[in-house]
C-alpha cells in the first residue's frame, strides 16, 4: 500500500511539472488547507491518529467542480500532486531540532501511524478524484444543475464511495498489523465514520459545493467548524487519558498490597486482549476488555487474608463470584465505562447459563475469566518447579477439563491458538 501511494505521487508530481498547474492559486489554497490539517491533527480511540481538516480539504478539492460559477479543469494527477505536496508541507514541523527539556516526538516519516494515515489519504483522494473528475470534466456531471438536488446526491454517493475506500484500507492495515480479523477490523473502522469521519465527508462536500457560489471563502468558512469539533475530541481524549489513570492506579493497587503478584494484572489483560482479537473483537470492545481485566482482581481488597499467589482461579465459585462483585462495586464509583463494572461482576458466573436471571454472561467476562485462571494455574505451576513449556501444557489441560461448563469452549479454543500472550 505505501509503494503504491508513493508511485501514485511521483506519477502525479511528473505529469503536473510536465503540464503545468492549472489554476495555480486554487491549487495553493487547497495545499494550505491540507498542510495546515496536517499540522493540526487529533488522536482517536484506539490510538489512531486523523487530520480532520487537512482529509476534508483534500476530499473538497477532489470533488471541486465550478468555483464562483466558472468550470475548473485541474484534473486526478493534479489532486493528487497537490495533496501529496500538503501532506509534505505539513510534516516540515516535525523536522524541527530536539528542545531539551521536551518529550522527544519522532519524526514524521519514522512515525508508522503518519505513514500509513498519507498513504489512505492518498489512494482515497486519488479514487474520489478519479470518480469525478473524468465525469465532471467531460460533461456528464453538466446534465446535474449544481443548485439541484441531483448534483449533490452524486457529490454524496462519491463522497460515501471514497470514504468507504478509506475505511477499507485502514482495515486492512489494522489486520496485517494487529492480527485482527478483517471483517472485525472493517465493522470498527465503519463504526468510527459515524464520528468524526463523518464530519470529514460532510466538510469535504459543503465545502466543494459552496465553492461554486462563493470561491475560495468555502474553506474558511466550512471548516471552522470541523476545527471547533477537533476541540472537543481533544477534550474527549483528556478524559480518556484520565480514566487510563485510575485504572493503572487501580490495577496496581492489588500489586502493592500483596493481593496479587507482580505483572499478574497487566498478563491477565493481554492474553485477554489477544483472546479477543482472536474472537474478532473491535476496537472499542477490546480497551473495554483491557480494562476490566486490568481491573479484575480489585475486589481482592476486601480480603482480610490475601489468597496465596493471589490465585482467585482456585477458591469456591461462590468467593470467586462474592469478590468479583466487590469489585465491580469499587469499579462503578471510579467513573470507569458502566460495561467495565459489569463485565467483572459477571466474570466469576459459570459461562454453561444465565446466574441469578441476570441473563447470559457476556463474552468479555468469559473471556477475562480464561485468561485469569490460564495466569494463576502457570503461576502455581512456576510454584512446584515445572518449566515454562510443561506449566502451559498443563493449564491449558484444565481448562479443557472445565470446557463447557466453568470456561467458555470457544475462548479456551482461542487460547489453544494463541498460545497465551501474557508473559512476563
Amino acid at each position: 500500500m505505501h509503494a503504491a501511494a508513493a508511485a501514485l505521487v511521483l506519477l502525479a508530481l511528473g505529469a503536473v511539472a510536465v503540464r503545468g498547474v492549472a489554476e495555480v492559486r486554487v491549487a495553493l489554497a487547497f495545499t494550505a488547507l491540507i498542510a495546515l490539517g496536517e499540522c493540526v491533527r487529533i488522536t482517536l480511540p484506539g490510538d489512531r491518529e486523523q487530520a480532520p481538516i487537512g482529509a476534508a480539504g483534500a476530499l473538497a478539492y477532489a470533488l471541486l467542480g465550478p468555483l464562483r460559477g466558472l468550470p475548473t479543469a485541474h484534473g486526478i494527477l493534479q489532486v493528487v500532486a497537490v495533496t501529496g505536496i500538503g501532506l509534505l508541507l505539513g510534516w516540515l514541523p516535525g523536522l524541527a531540532p530536539h528542545r531539551p527539556g521536551r518529550p522527544y516526538r519522532r519524526p514524521p516519516w519514522a512515525d508508522p501511524a503518519r505513514r500509513e494515515s498519507a498513504a489512505r489519504r492518498l489512494l482515497s483522494v486519488g479514487f474520489a478524484a478519479a470518480v469525478f473528475q473524468p465525469l465532471y470534466n467531460g460533461g456528464l456531471v453538466d446534465r446535474f444543475s449544481p443548485e439541484g438536488p441531483a448534483y449533490g446526491a452524486f457529490l454524496t454517493t462519491v463522497a460515501a464511495l471514497a470514504a468507504l475506500c478509506d475505511a477499507t484500507l485502514a482495515a486492512l492495515l489494522r489486520a496485517s498489523a494487529t492480527g485482527l480479523r478483517f471483517p472485525a477490523a472493517l465493522e470498527d473502522e465503519l463504526r468510527s465514520l459515524f464520528g468524526i469521519g463523518s464530519a470529514i465527508v460532510a466538510t469535504g462536500m459543503l465545502v466543494s459545493l459552496a465553492a461554486g457560489e462563493v470561491g475560495l471563502w468555502a474553506l474558511p468558512l466550512f471548516c471552522t467548524p470541523l476545527l471547533l469539533a477537533q476541540i472537543s475530541f481533544r477534550r474527549a481524549a483528556a478524559v480518556r487519558a484520565t480514566t487510563g489513570q485510575t485504572i493503572a492506579s487501580l490495577a496496581r493497587a492489588t500489586e502493592v498490597a500483596g493481593y496479587t503478584p507482580h505483572g499478574h494484572a497487566r498478563r491477565v489483560a493481554d492474553t485477554a486482549c489477544a483472546l479477543g482479537r482472536e474472537l474478532g473483537l473491535g476496537t472499542r470492545e477490546l480497551a473495554l476488555l483491557e480494562y476490566a481485566a486490568l481491573m479484575h482482581d480489585v475486589g481482592q481488597l476486601s480480603l482480610v487474608e490475601p489468597v496465596p499467589d493471589g490465585a482467585t482461579a482456585l477458591l469456591s465459585c461462590a468467593e470467586q463470584q462474592r469478590i468479583a462483585r466487590l469489585g465491580s462495586e469499587v469499579i462503578s464509583r471510579t467513573g470507569v465505562p458502566r460495561q467495565v463494572a459489569e463485565q467483572v461482576a459477571r466474570l466469576a458466573d459459570p459461562c454453561s447459563g444465565p446466574a441469578g436471571g441476570e441473563g447470559p454472561v457476556p463474552l468479555a467476562a468469559r473471556i477475562i475469566r480464561v485468561a485469569n485462571a490460564h495466569d494463576d494455574l502457570l503461576t502455581a505451576a512456576r510454584g512446584r518447579g515445572l518449566g515454562e513449556a510443561v506449566g502451559r501444557l498443563e493449564a491449558l489441560e484444565v481448562l479443557r477439563l472445565g470446557r463447557g461448563r466453568v470456561y467458555d469452549a470457544r475462548v479456551v479454543d482461542a487460547l489453544a491458538r494463541v498460545g497465551g500472550q501474557g508473559r512476563g
